[in-house]
């Protein structure tokens, strides 16, 4: 074979076919091309050349040496090949014609190509075999091992060279290969103990080709992995088992639907809950529980995503429940989803058991917060914004308002929200302890100060609320004198008992309110204007019940639960035509009067009525009269004789009535156009009793 003895070629021609030959040549390695030799020096093949190494020129006369074996012509003239016939015979070299040279690089070609697939065939076959988890054992007829796998390998404790070309029984002597030789049957999951003491489970086949037995296939697992599978499934029941008891036994009502919306399970607290058996459930679409309301199983199922607090009603009772569904989602795929029932009344009832507890603790401490300030109304929420705002400043704070309006429910809310919360919060109504005894019971007095002083003397209320806060309520009723101690106590910080020298240091947050006119009681010396500027650097003022209408019906919801406590009665609510009727009511009393007519109509009520009607509150019509009467006689007063002062004032409030009727009521814009801050506004329409009912 004169291609394996690697002979020394020349190529004559450099064109499309030398250029190919020279590739074929070169990559099989079956001849040395070492010269290529075309009259176009520019030719793909002389180019190809140069670039290997290899020798070019334009004669291949000059190329045709002594160590040439071999001369491929591909130039395809005949002319020329003719020439190189003379010239070979001449030297004794071998000419190949381009044509035999293409067909016999081709079939080699073609062999490369056929092996490498064939290896490629083989080594996938060797991957897919020593891939899987399984043994695998093949033996000829004559019993020798020709295939083992890496699996059947490492159970068997042997290198797959050491066992291809032995005799199986040396390999793995347990083995009953030899036995489906003979038989030619199958055999299907035998046990089988191998020399390492492992326990497998195999299954043995005949190899048939022609009829012919020619050998035998043992496919076997280590039975290890099955056990532990077992043991797997048998946790996986007890966890199922377990699950479902839980399932069962909770309180809480489930059900659970699959990812098209059909019920899957659902616990007996459900049926309890709605009334509805599993054969009405499951299997079922999720809509076939609810009674009212849109189906959050679809609803999650569509958006995949959790719904919390949804009112609906369900089952034939029409049960109100809140429900709470999420989706089911197993390694990214929605499965279904899960929802959890509450039965409302039951909540309803720990709600109100709750509020019921919260507010008799809260009458036990006497302390509230903000969020038993009932109010939604404009001025309402700024008059509890500006005490939040408050609460978290040192300032003492002046609470204005009519009688009855709910200072000291504010005095108690910003105390609470203040960081003085935890320390005491002393309340004084300054009207209702004599002048003799106010001094002594605010600042104390030592001992013989006064016949009848205790021996040792007495701590005052300020020092009590040293660290805390002090309420002094109807601070516009104090004597002159007092008021000129309490300045010292804002402007030092310290004070002196009755009867002592020695000043005392404190620290007191003081909150202050009053239901008169202070600026009318400087101008007639009633009033310190020094104590007046002092206190009233954070002035909130809280506005009447008539000027917040709206907002009777949630407070007189919030008084009658609060009244029932004290009757031991369960009145639900109001009625539309009882709340038509509070609303038409101007409340010159404003809440304390409200709570007070609610508490009258309660009285006079049945027992087995739940609901306050109309009927129940005859009073205010006599009320309304009286309130009338008081108005014509105010009219009346108020035309009489006015001093300068009060001309200016009538003046001032006819211009904010036309600059509120200019802006529909628009408090902000209507204080930007007076250039007034929207507190000093607030102010005035207080002082001068405007309301918006005054701008139509």
């Amino acid at each position: 074979m004169w291609g394996v003895l690697m002979r020394k070629c020349l190529i004559v021609g450099g064109g499309r076919g030398g250029t190919a030959l020279l590739d074929i040549l070169v990559e099989a390695e079956m001849m040395e091309v070492i010269a290529v030799a075309d009259k176009d020096l520019t030719s793909p093949g002389i180019t190809k050349a140069e670039k290997i190494g290899i020798r070019t020129n334009q004669d291949w006369r000059i190329l045709l040496t002594d160590e040439v074996d071999v001369v491929v012509e591909a130039t395809g003239d005949e002319e020329v090949f003719l020439q190189l016939k003379v010239a070979c015979e001449k030297a004794g070299v071998l000419l190949i014609p381009s044509m035999v040279a293409t067909l016999i690089f081709n079939l080699i070609e073609e062999k490369e190509i056929l092996i490498d697939q064939l290896k490629n065939y083989y080594s996938k076959q060797e991957i897919i075999l020593n891939s899987t988890h399984d043994g695998m054992i093949a033996i000829d007829k004559q019993s020798i091992v020709t295939l083992i796998n890496r699996s059947a390998a490492q159970m068997i404790g042997i290198s797959r060279g050491e066992a291809v070309g032995k005799g199986i029984q040396e390999v793995l002597p347990s083995s009953e290969l030899n036995r489906v030789l003979q038989t030619g049957k199958m055999e299907m999951n035998k046990m089988q103990e191998i020399s390492n003491g492992l326990t497998i489970v195999t299954t043995r086949v005949p190899m048939i080709e022609d009829g012919e037995i020619v050998g035998a296939l043992a496919v076997f697992k280590d039975i290890t992995e099955i056990v532990q599978m077992a043991e797997e499934v048998t946790n996986l029941k007890s966890i199922q088992t377990m699950l479902e008891a839980i399932f069962a036994s909770s309180d809480e009502a489930i059900s659970v639907v699959d990812e098209k919306g059909f019920g899957l399970m659902i616990n007996p607290a459900y049926t309890r809950l709605t009334g509805l058996k599993a054969e009405q459930v499951i299997g079922m679409p999720a809509t076939a529980d609810i009674s009212e309301g849109e189906s959050m199983h679809m609803h999650v199922l569509k958006n995949r995503k959790a719904v919390r607090g949804t009112r609906m009603k369900v089952g034939p009772k029409k049960k109100d429940v809140v429900v709470n569904v999420a989706p089911v989602i197993v390694d990214g795929k929605l499965k279904g989803s899960v929802g959890v029932l509450h039965d409302m009344s039951e909540i309803k009832s720990l709600t109100d058991e709750l509020e019921r507890a919260r507010q008799i603790i809260r009458t036990l401490e006497a302390k509230y917060s903000f969020d038993d300030i009932i109010g939604s109304s404009e001025e309402m929420e700024f008059a509890i914004q500006q005490a939040k705002l408050a609460a978290s400043t040192p300032a003492t704070i002046l609470l204005r308002g009519e009688s009855g309006t709910g200072k000291e429910l504010f005095a108690h809310a910003i105390h609470n929200e203040s960081d003085r919360k935890y320390n005491k919060f002393v309340r004084v109504n300054c009207a209702a302890i004599s002048e003799t005894l106010l001094e002594s019971e605010l600042f104390g007095y030592e001992e013989g100060a006064f016949s009848g002083a205790k021996r040792g003397g007495k701590r005052g209320l300020f020092e009590e609320a040293n660290k805390g806060s002090i309420f002094l309520d109807e601070i516009g009723e104090l004597s002159v004198n007092t008021q000129a101690k309490l300045l010292r106590v804002l402007q030092e910080g310290e004070i002196i008992r009755v009867g002592g020298t020695k000043p005392i240091s404190i620290n007191v947050r003081v909150i202050a309110a009053t239901n008169v006119n202070l600026e009318k009681g400087i101008s007639e010396n009633t009033f310190r204007e020094d104590l007046y500027y002092r206190i009233n650097r954070m002035p909130i003022y809280i506005p009447p019940l008539r000027k917040r209408k709206d907002d009777i019906p949630a407070l007189s919801n919030h008084l009658i639960s609060k009244i029932n406590q004290d009757y031991g009665r369960k009145v639900t609510g109001l009625t539309k035509k009882a709340e038509k009727l509070l609303m038409t009511y101007e409340w010159p009393g404003n809440v304390r009067e409200l709570e007070n007519i609610l508490g009258r109509a309660m009285i006079f009520m049945r027992f087995n009525e739940l609901e306050m009607d109309d009927y129940h509150i005859p009073e205010l019509f006599v009320e309304q009269v009286k309130e009338k009467k008081l108005t014509e006689i105010s009219l009346f007063d108020q035309n009489s004789q006015k001093s300068l002062a009060q001309k200016v004032q009538q003046f001032e409030k006819e211009q904010i009535v036309v600059a509120l009727q200019k802006f529909n009521g628009n408090k902000t814009a209507t204080a930007k156009s007076l250039e007034l801050s929207i507190r000093n506004l607030y102010y005035k329409m207080d002082k001068y009793n405007i309301e918006i009912s005054d701008m139509q």
